[in-house]
Order: C-alpha cells, then structure tokens, then sequence
C-alpha cells in the first residue's frame, strides 16, 4: 500500500490556506426547499468539515436568474432567506475548523427528467442538445444579465465569508453550453468565440472578488448530452482553452473526469488534470470515482459502488501531476472518510444510490 501521507500535505493559493489535499466535490443534494439552506445542510457540511476534508465544496447553487434552477429544491444563492442561510452553513463549517467554497452554478438548458418545464430555460441557442431545442435563446442583454448574476452573487459569497469561490462550467450546463458546438450555434460574437462567456464570466467575477481571493473553475470535455464529446482534442486546443480563461482570473482548475485514471489524449498518462496543470502551470483538482469501484453517473443511476484502493491516485498526486483531488460520493456515505485513510483504516462504506435519499 502505497503511503497517503502526499494527501495530508498542506496547500496554499492566495488566502487560502488548506490542511490537506482532499476536497469534497460538488454534488447535488436537492435538499433546500424554495431555494433556502436550513439547519440540516449546515449540518451535513460541518460533518464532513469535522471529518477533516481540506476544502468543502458545496453542490451547485443558482445565480439570479429565473432559468438558473430546474429543481425547486436546489439552493439559491440570492435572496436574504438564502444568503442567510449560506452564512450560517459558512459559520457551522468554521466553527469545526474547515474550509468551504460555493459552486455558483446556472443549468442554462439541462432538462430534469423529473420536472420538464421550459418555460424560463435559457441558453446560447435554445437546445439541450444539437437538434433537441429546449427554452429559448438568450439575448445580448441576458446575457450580460446573466454576467452580472454571477458576479453580484461571487460578491455575497465573499462578504459572507466563503473562503474561495468556483464556478461551474463543466458538465454541459450554462457556461459549458456557451463553449460547446452542440449548444452554441451562435452567428454573433457569443458564438463565434464559443469561450467568451466562460472568460467574461470569469473577469466579472474576479473583478467582483478582488485580486486574493481563490477562485475555480470547475470544467468537463464530455458532457451529460454527450460522454464522448471533447471540447480540445489535442493538447494544444486545451491550452488554447484554458489559458485565456487564467489569464482572465481563474487560480485553479476543477478537472472533472468520470475515472480519474483515464488519460486524457494518446500517447501519455496524464488525466485531464495533469494535461491542465501542465498547459497553464495552475494548480488542479481531479476527480472522478475516487475510492469507489464504480463510476459516478452509473452510481446515480443506482449502480452500487464498493471501496477500492486508491494508491494509483496517491502515486499521480505524488508525481505532482496535480494539487488536490475531490471526492464525491465516497464522502455522502462516510463523512470520516479522510479521518479513516489518514489512519489507514479499512472501514469505508460503500454507496448505494439510497443514500441520495438522506442529508447525513
């Protein structure tokens, strides 16, 4: 077995200070009914902060916009019932001596399988998928409306004193939707440079957060309409990718893959990650099936998933191939769960897609 002491290894960016190496990924939860975090999210995030994972990640929360939410019971991250109770979550996780991010998110034209109305889905073109229309397509000035949602809401996060920030871009929602060719059919600007928005935001936000707070980006090449979609095929396109969007203020990069273990382009090992980090010199998450036998969309779908060794992982982050590594459904299950591989432990527990059911 390989030593995890790399992951206990402090890090470092801007004002941010973390004990360690592991960060609990973003999941929805869908537990905060009309958009308001109650006791029991806090409660939840202060265990896994107890538990002493580096930096917590929240699961997504929506800027203020009508269509950035296709569950009613996703957080908000506007409104004084909300802000409020992200303050109160911020507070919990401190008070057990974490760290904690949100992800301010928007879903653009994602469809919920569970509550099909399009009625305020926005996006580049109006389409889930390329020729799958869903909503409309947004105007010049929601989109610059839209800039501005993500900023006020970064400004809260900060005044409210989150310790970091991330945004989400992966996974074919707004921003990713905006940089893929699947969901942007765009003539104007917006579409002709399918990475403007993505930067636009980016520089909003920074200029919002100011210069020393960390902010993430958390960014996918396949995509929940399409696996096998790549947004840069080689390694160039990647750099071409990523380094205006550093450039533009982004201090990390959330890496996310299905399999972690998976290279990212022929002819080497390296996961997306390590391909980031090497193309932009930025620090980066990865993630993906950390800990767990099974992949995370199968897990959703209600595969079951047992614990694994993860001395693969501990050798690439060794290797400095990347910074931190998140982990995600290995952490709904077993808050202690960092606690358990600092001790070298073996009592992991395994996921059942019945723990999506209850907020522990």
């Amino acid at each position: 077995m390989a030593s995890t002491d790399i992951l206990f290894q402090p890090f470092h960016s801007k004002n941010l200070d973390l004990a360690n190496r592991i960060v609990m990924a973003p999941m929805t939860r869908s537990f905060s009914p009309g958009g308001v975090p109650g006791a029991n999210v806090a409660d939840y995030y202060a265990r896994r902060a107890e538990g002493q994972v580096g930096l917590i990640i929240t699961e997504g929360t929506v800027v203020n916009r009508a269509g950035a939410a296709n569950d009613p019971s996703v957080p908000h991250f506007h409104g004084e019932a909300a802000l409020e109770g992200w303050a109160r979550v911020v507070e919990a996780v401190h008070a057990k001596g974490g760290k904690i991010a949100p992800q301010l998110w928007h879903v653009g034209a994602a469809i919920n399988p569970a509550r099909r109305d399009e009625t305020h889905a926005e996006s580049p073109s109006g389409l889930f998928k390329d020729g799958r229309p869903w909503g409309h397509e947004m105007s010049v000035a929601d989109i610059d409306a839209t800039i501005a949602a993500f900023a006020q809401a970064a400004a809260d996060a900060k005044r409210i004193g989150f310790d970091a920030i991330e945004l989400h871009g992966a996974h074919g929602y707004l921003i990713d939707q905006f940089q893929w060719q699947g969901t942007n059919h765009r003539p104007d600007v917006w579409g002709t440079d399918r990475s403007r928005f993505a930067r636009e935001v980016v520089a909003a936000v920074r200029a919002a957060i100011g210069p020393d707070t960390p902010l993430i980006l958390r960014l996918s090449q396949w995509k929940q309409q399409d696996y096998e979609t790549k947004l840069a095929a080689t390694p160039q396109a990647l750099a071409d990718w990523l380094n205006p969007l550093a450039e533009a203020g982004v201090d990390i990069f959330h890496c996310s893959q299905r399999r972690f273990w998976e290279p990212e382009f022929e002819g080497s090992n390296l996961n997306f990650a390590g391909w980031a980090k090497k193309q932009t010199g930025k620090p980066t998450i990865t993630v993906g099936s950390v800990g767990l036998s099974g992949e995370f969309i199968a897990g959703f779908g209600g595969e079951a998933s047992e614990p694994t060794s993860i001395d693969g992982l501990v050798d690439r982050l060794a290797a400095d191939e990347f910074d931190l590594v998140a982990v995600g459904r290995a952490l709904i299950v077993d808050p202690d769960w960092a606690v358990k591989v600092r001790e070298g432990r073996h009592d992991f527990a395994p996921f059942q897609r019945e723990a999506l059911g209850t907020l522990y």
